[in-house]
C-alpha cells in the first residue's frame, strides 16, 4: 500500500496538507519547517517512509483504551532522519502534533488547524491496519506543492 501526503501550505509555525489513502482524500496538519531542527517543534523531511505499527508506548496505550475494539497500535513512520516517533494520529492544532502527521476532514488556512480528526482517524487506521495485518508493505511518500491551492474553504 502507499500512501501519498503533499504538503500545500506552510505559514509560520504550521503546515497542511492533503493526505491520499485509497483513493479519498484528507487533510493533514504538521509543524512547521525549521532548520536546524528543533525536535518536537518542526515536521520531517520529506520522503518516503515505511508505516509499521507500535504497540508498545503511552500513546498506543491511550488509542488502544479509547478505540478498544479495533485499534491495535499506532501508525508508526519509520527510518525518519533525526526523528524517532513519528505518527498519523488525532489532533487539531500545531500544538497536538509534536513532529507527527496530524489527521482531519478539512482544513482551515487561517486558523492552522484541521477538523473532525477523530472522524478522519477512524476512515484511514481500519484501511492502513488491514494491510499492515496482511504483511504488505506499507509506505507514505510525501511531497512539497506549495504553488498548488487547497480545496476547502480559507476561512
Amino acid at each position: 500500500m502507499h500512501i501519498q501526503l503533499r504538503r500545500v501550505f506552510q505559514k509560520g509555525g504550521y503546515t497542511l496538507g492533503m493526505l491520499e489513502v485509497d483513493d479519498r482524500a484528507f487533510a493533514t496538519l504538521e509543524d512547521g519547517h525549521n532548520e536546524p531542527k528543533v525536535p518536537g517543534k518542526t515536521r520531517i523531511p520529506a520522503g518516503t517512509y515505511p508505516i509499521v505499527l507500535r504497540q508498545n508506548s503511552p500513546m498506543a496505550d491511550r488509542y488502544d483504551d479509547k478505540f478498544s475494539s479495533w485499534h491495535r497500535g499506532m501508525l508508526w513512520l519509520r527510518n525518519v532522519p533525526d526523528f524517532e516517533y513519528v505518527y498519523i494520529h488525532i489532533g487539531n492544532s500545531d500544538k497536538d502534533t509534536d513532529g507527527c502527521i496530524l489527521i482531519g476532514n478539512k482544513a482551515n488556512y487561517a486558523a492552522g488547524t484541521v477538523e473532525d480528526s477523530t472522524a478522519a482517524y477512524r476512515a484511514i487506521y481500519p484501511v492502513i491496519l488491514g494491510a499492515i495485518q496482511k504483511n504488505e508493505c506499507v509506505h507514505i511518500t510525501i511531497t512539497e506543492d506549495f504553488t498548488g491551492s487547497w480545496n476547502d474553504d480559507e476561512s
